[in-house]
């Protein structure tokens, strides 16, 4: 596609004979002064207008440079924003590396807010195609099954219902599921946030999945101070995260494993060793609430790891949408909090969620 420089040749023509008149102007007043001032000692002053004409020139030529040097990353930029306005996010400046800081920071900043609108488009195009793909499943299921019931193969039993409605459930997840990121990631989830004690919500927490655990030969343990601070949270949302945690890990501990939930200050790590300051806002050092699920169970396939919080990022025997974990981190973090994990094949798994206390600063 050709380069369309619009008004910017018109520009330049106007700005570069304005400064050519002024600077004309400037040596014929200097000429003149120079005329009056030496011509009464008999000084020649030819000499001095030749001077002053060949710095005229030497002028011209050096703001025609610099306004070339400004006027193409200038139009450069006006035509990656052309196309960025038509949709091609793939649009590029190059960067300045000479010239006025704030041309320099221009495109820079423009840069990177192309870099980000191409990074969003990309990553919708690959939300849709998984909401395609996890929808299209229980839709199938349900289809096939109603068409079976209409066409007289299966009879509208208690238990082909009871299938159907089960599919239902799936897509009334799935939908709220993706409602809750959506929210989330805009910043715009409702969070009924209140006084809430860490110890009381690890403990419900914990017995809801008692009888789950025992069912499958799991030891389930929880161990918490009784003098962990308060915390500022929506607990209907954080119970979510810690149950969600829970639930990962009791499905994927084999008969004989064991799950241990525990709770400790903010300033220190699970194991009572102090936490490491991080790099960025220092949130490990902030005052609040450490919680932290392990489990023995299989452990997470190390290719998986550093994505195990992308949406539907799931092992292949994982049952669930894949969206579990993802809502974890996202609600964590508006909360202000951090999630991190780390797992060993064979071994186990750790999740490690921080959070601040109440009243804690920002």
């Amino acid at each position: 596609m050709g380069r369309r420089h619009g008004m910017w040749p018109a520009v330049g023509c106007v700005v570069g004979l304005t400064v050519l008149l002024a600077l004309f102007a400037i040596a014929v007043i200097v000429g003149q002064v120079l005329s009056v001032v030496f011509g009464t000692v008999g000084i020649v002053t030819r000499p001095f207008a030749g001077l002053a004409f060949l710095v005229l020139v030497l002028a011209v030529i050096g703001l025609l440079r610099g306004f070339r040097r400004l006027a193409t990353p200038i139009g450069a930029l006006v035509d990656a924003a052309r196309r960025v306005e038509a949709g091609d996010y793939s649009a590029r400046v190059p960067e300045v590396n000479r010239g006025p800081r704030e041309l320099r920071e221009l495109t820079r900043a423009f840069n990177t807010m192309a870099s980000r609108l191409d990074v969003d488009q990309r990553q919708r195009r690959s939300l849709l195609a998984d909401i395609s793909h996890e929808l299209r499943t229980p839709l199938a299921v349900l289809r096939g099954n109603l068409e079976a019931i209409a066409d007289g193969i299966h009879e509208p039993d208690e238990g082909h219902v009871a299938g159907l409605i089960e599919e239902t459930r799936v897509l009334e997840r799935l939908v709220e599921d993706l409602r809750t990121i959506s929210l989330a990631e805009a910043g715009e989830l409702p969070l009924h946030r209140e006084p809430t004690d860490p110890d009381v919500l690890l403990g419900e927490t914990v017995e809801a999945f008692r009888a789950t655990a025992e069912r499958k030969g799991v030891h389930l343990a929880l161990d918490t101070p009784d003098d962990l601070p308060l915390l500022d949270v929506d607990p209907v949302r954080i119970r979510e995260v810690v149950a969600n945690l829970i639930g990962n890990a009791i499905r994927h501990t084999p008969e004989g494993g064991s799950v241990s939930v525990t709770g400790a200050s903010g300033d220190r790590s699970a194991t009572g060793e102090r936490a490491a300051p991080t790099d960025g806002d220092g949130s490990h050092d902030r005052p609040g609430v450490v919680i932290t699920v392990v489990d023995t169970g299989t452990g997470i396939d190390p290719a998986l790891l550093p994505n195990v919080f992308d949406r539907f990022a799931r092992g292949g025997e994982s049952p669930g949408s894949g969206l579990g974990l993802a809502i974890a981190r996202d609600l964590v973090e508006v909360h202000g909090g951090t999630i991190d994990v780390s797992s060993t094949v064979g071994r186990g798994t750790a999740f490690v969620v921080r959070l601040p206390s109440a009243g804690a600063p920002p």
